[in-house]
C-alpha cells in the first residue's frame, strides 16, 4: 500500500528528438517510484534549449502513453515559467549572490584550477571584478551579453544528500551559471524553481544528473524552498549500448517508431524493460499494474543496462 499522501513525482524530457529505451526506462521508473508511493506523477517538457526538435514533444508523450504511462493534470511548458525562474534570479541578486561572467568554456579550461577544486570547476575569473572591470570586460565581448553565475557562500561548497539508489553522496559546488549570455536560463536554476512550483517532492532521473544534485540543493536552501530530506533523489543507472557507451540514435533501432519498424510492439518493449529491471522474466510480457505489484526499490539494480539488440531480436 502507498505509504506517501501528498507531493508528487515527475518526468521532464527535453523535446530535443524522440525517446530512446534510455530515456523510456528512466520514464518508467519515475512512474513506479511515485505511483507506489501514493505521490501523483506530473509531466514537464523543458523546451528552453534552442536545439528542440518541432513536434517532438507530442510524440515523446505518446511514446510515454504507449509504454503504459499516464500522468496527472496536463504537462508544463518550461518555456512558459519564465517570469518565475526571474524572480528567483531576482531574488538571489538581491542578497548579493549574483555576478556577471564574460567567460567562454575555451578560457575556463584555459584558467589555472583553483586549489581543492574539481576538474573543470569555475575557477572564480569574474567573480571578484570592480564595477570599471566589468565594464571593461562587458564590452570585450560585445556584441554577446555576459552569462549569470551564483556566487557559492563559501561555506556551502560541498553537500551531502542521501539518495534512494546510490546512498549517501557527497558532491562539490562552484559558481555554477544560472543564465546564459542569450538570456536562457539554466538547467540548475530552472528545475529547482519549476519543481518547487509544481510541489514535486520526488526526483527520478538518470545517475549522470547526480553531480547536479548538490548544486540545486545549494539553490533550494538559497531560495527558502523545501530541500532533503523533504525532497526525495534516487538516481538510476543509464542503459549503455552495444560498445559500453551511454545508448545513442547510432545504435540503431532505440526508439519505440524504430522498433515498430523492425515489428517490436510496445507492450515488448516494455517487457524487456521490465526485464533490464528485474520484474519480469525474459521474454515476459507484462502490464503496468503487475509492475506496481512487483516494484521494490531496493531490489532494482545498481549497474547499468547494456542493450544488445541481436539479444533482443
Amino acid at each position: 500500500m502507498p505509504q506517501h499522501t501528498a507531493g508528487a513525482g515527475r518526468y521532464a524530457p527535453s523535446p530535443s528528438g524522440d525517446l530512446h529505451l534510455g530515456n523510456l526506462r528512466t520514464a518508467l521508473l519515475a512512474w513506479l517510484f511515485a505511483r507506489t508511493s501514493g505521490r501523483e506523477f506530473l509531466m514537464r517538457i523543458e523546451d528552453l534549449d534552442r536545439a528542440r526538435d518541432a513536434g517532438s514533444g507530442a510524440r515523446q508523450l505518446e511514446d510515454l502513453r504507449r509504454i503504459g504511462i499516464d500522468w496527472d493534470g496536463d504537462p508544463v511548458l518550461q518555456s512558459e515559467r519564465g517570469a518565475d525562474h526571474a524572480a528567483a534570479i531576482a531574488k538571489l541578486a538581491a542578497a548579493g549572490l549574483v555576478y556577471e561572467c564574460t567567460c567562454s568554456r575555451k578560457d575556463i579550461l584555459a584558467a589555472p584550477s583553483a586549489p581543492h577544486a574539481p576538474p573543470g570547476a569555475y575557477p572564480g575569473t569574474c567573480r571578484d571584478r570592480s564595477d570599471a572591470e566589468r565594464e571593461v570586460a562587458r564590452a570585450a565581448i560585445a556584441p554577446r551579453l555576459p552569462a549569470l553565475r551564483l556566487r557559492a557562500p563559501e561555506g556551502l561548497r560541498s553537500l551531502d544528500f542521501a539518495d534512494l539508489v546510490l546512498g549517501q553522496s557527497r558532491g562539490d559546488i562552484d559558481d555554477f551559471v544560472l543564465q546564459r549570455g542569450d538570456g536562457t536560463v539554466a538547467y540548475n536554476l530552472a528545475v529547482v524553481v519549476d519543481d518547487a512550483e509544481m510541489g514535486v517532492d520526488q526526483i527520478v532521473r538518470g545517475d549522470d544528473l547526480a553531480p547536479s544534485t548538490p548544486r540545486q540543493i545549494l539553490l533550494q536552501r538559497l531560495l527558502e524552498l523545501p530541500t532533503p530530506p523533504a525532497v526525495e533523489y534516487a538516481h538510476v543507472p543509464l542503459v549503455l549500448g552495444p560498445s559500453g557507451a551511454r545508448l545513442a540514435k547510432r545504435d540503431g533501432a532505440v526508439t519505440l517508431a524504430e522498433l515498430g519498424d523492425r515489428g517490436v510492439t510496445p507492450d515488448v518493449t516494455r517487457g524487456w524493460i521490465a526485464t533490464s529491471l528485474g520484474l519480469a522474466a525474459p521474454g515476459e510480457t507484462v502490464p503496468v499494474s503487475t509492475l506496481l505489484k512487483r516494484f521494490n526499490p531496493a531490489e532494482l539494480p545498481r549497474t547499468p543496462w547494456r542493450w544488445d539488440p541481436n539479444a533482443t531480436d
